[in-house]
């Protein structure tokens, strides 16, 4: 009597998610690669400050005016980079910005006046990032694939972008201490020449098609319709809905803290006479927590309220800062809130990402996208500026801190309340067009991905 065959080991089925990256998988690593280098890089400028302070002839407020130039450059630059990549594509916008990031730094390298440091620190890291920096990556993320996977992808690019500062500021402030801060900047050269094969690969995605966008149980469109409208008219759009004039305006005070931070916490700890290694321990930890904050906040994107979410970063960061600056520092304290403030970094990035797609669409995402990044680089102008300047009239950074406690607190809740409010005459108690087995996101310009259906206007529907 023949014997029954042994069944074959049952096999889970690919993952559909995961068949479906494949295709754009050298988009995304290039896309990471790049924003990786270029947030890296910019990060740890601030470990170069004290020797060129010193070696240079500037005074401290004068190179925070430079990395504040930088910040103001880019934040003007990036709506226009935006726009220019839907006319003539993404590559040639990110080699053009990578080419100019790796000139930059020789630029600065070779400083020996307050003029060489504007230049090279300032003017033209600032039109770089511009061209290399988070909006340009996320938008070349984000048209790359689905609305389902969309916010854990975006996540996951910005926990990419904080692994630069890993590597870039242990290297700077190793070659800086055995040779000086100009074979430190020398250093981040030869860094920056990486993001020239990243921008390539990451161009690819100038081939692909943009994703549909979602649609509802009815077939109509779930954004605001401006895939067939000019730039001009989408950012009248953009000026003209309430939510994301909220986003933009405490994304100001996310840009100050955030720059405060990388700019004056190396000068900070040695004034209060720590180790300058502490100060790239802290650069580093940042980066390395902010991988897991971004892939958590990416992930939470996807499921809760983007807005609500947006704002517990804010509040949670400043009652951090506050902590950490109301007594002395010491090593543990420092790496404490190195973890913590990580953690909080950058997972704004596939937040305010995700939610202008929701808004807008993918087609002039960058564009617009650099309209809130340009409120939040104003914001990194006088964290940069008015910290520097603040220390250099009163001795200390007590103010300054206290300043950007009381700012985040503020616009923390002003962005929770935006988020949770009820849109104009929708019925008291009810979602908004809510769909079975959608998780309660409030409004739609914050809720998960894909959002439910909503017609092309900016008002919800009403039943």
């Amino acid at each position: 009597m023949a014997q029954p065959r042994s069944q074959p080991a049952l096999q889970r089925p690919p993952n559909p998610a995961l068949q479906a990256l494949r295709p754009v998988l050298p988009i995304l690593l290039g896309a990471s690669l790049l924003l990786s280098l270029a947030m890296g890089l910019r990060q740890s400028l601030g470990l170069f400050m004290p020797a060129i302070t010193r070696e240079v002839g500037v005074s401290v407020a004068d190179f925070t005016l430079a990395i504040a130039l930088q910040n103001a450059v880019w934040g003007l630059l990036q709506p226009v980079a935006g726009a220019l990549a839907v006319r003539i594509g993404f590559r040639r916008i990110m080699l053009s910005g990578a080419a100019l990031y790796l000139l930059a730094l020789l630029v600065l390298a070779q400083a020996h006046s307050l003029a060489g440091v504007m230049l090279g620190a300032g003017v033209m890291v600032g039109a770089a990032m511009a061209c290399t920096g988070s909006a340009i990556g996320m938008a070349v993320a984000a048209r790359s694939v689905s609305a389902a996977s969309r916010s854990m992808v975006l996540g996951m690019v910005s926990a990419a972008g904080s692994l630069g500062a890993l590597v870039a500021a242990p290297l700077g402030q190793g070659l800086l201490q055995a040779w000086g801060w100009r074979a430190g900047v020398l250093g981040f050269a030869l860094l920056a020449a990486l993001m020239l094969p990243a921008a390539w690969l990451a161009g690819r995605t100038d081939a692909q098609p943009l994703p549909p966008a979602p649609t509802g149980a009815d077939g109509q469109a779930v954004i605001n319709g401006l895939d067939g409208k000019s730039a001009r008219q989408a950012v009248l759009a953009a000026l003209r809905t309430p939510p994301f004039l909220v986003m933009a305006a405490a994304y100001f005070v996310c840009g100050m803290q955030l720059v405060f931070i990388t700019t004056h916490l190396p000068a900070y700890l040695a004034v209060c006479g720590q180790s300058p290694m502490l100060g790239a321990q802290a650069l580093g930890l940042i980066g390395g927590f902010n991988v897991l904050g971004s892939l958590f906040f990416g992930w939470a994107g996807g499921r809760y309220n983007k807005g609500v979410l947006l704002g517990a970063i804010y509040i949670c960061r400043s009652i951090v800062l506050a902590a950490y600056f109301m007594a002395p520092p010491t090593p543990q304290s420092t790496w404490l809130f190195a973890g913590l403030m990580g953690f909080l970094w950058l997972g704004v990035a596939p937040l305010v990402s995700g939610a202008v797609a929701v808004m807008f669409g993918l087609r002039w995402q960058a564009m617009i996208q650099g309209l809130a990044f340009f409120s939040h680089q104003m914001g990194s102008f006088l964290g940069a500026y008015g910290g520097g300047l603040l220390y250099d009239r009163l001795g200390s950074y007590g103010l300054a801190w206290r300043v950007g406690v009381a700012l985040g607190l503020g616009a923390g809740l002003v962005q929770v309340l935006a988020a949770l409010a009820r849109p104009p005459g929708q019925p008291p108690g009810q979602q908004p067009n809510r769909q079975p087995g959608q998780p309660p996101g409030g409004q739609r310009w914050a809720s998960a991905s894909p959002p439910s259906a909503m017609p092309s206007s900016a008002t919800p529907a009403t039943p």
